[in-house]
């Protein structure tokens, strides 16, 4: 029989710095929800190119950011540098959120 392996015994920073380390490295889609709306489905199978879909939210209406679909935060929309971006303006309420505030 062989000598049974031990695991390298870590200090405890040195556990935590690792699993913060893995943590650190872990993709988040990020995804912003301008608004909603609701139509009958009849009205989605006419949709075509240049179809209009009206939204309960208007152009100075915070957006909602979700992370992998969960609500983060409510932020603005912004122009930086030609492209379209998204300034954090608070943390979400998720019951906002779910009761499908805008």
């Amino acid at each position: 029989m062989g000598v049974p392996m031990q695991a390298p015994t870590l200090s405890p920073s040195s556990k935590s710095e690792s699993v913060m380390s893995q943590i650190n490295a872990v993709d988040v889609e990020i995804s912003v929800v301008l608004g909603r709306s609701v139509l009958p489905m009849s009205q989605l199978l006419k949709m075509g190119r240049g179809a209009v879909i009206p939204l309960n939210a208007t152009e100075t209406d915070e957006v909602w950011i979700l992370a992998n679909n969960h609500p983060i935060a409510r932020g603005e929309i912004s122009i930086s540098d030609d492209r379209i971006a998204i300034t954090v303006t608070r943390p979400a309420d998720v019951y906002d959120y779910m009761a499908g505030s805008a």
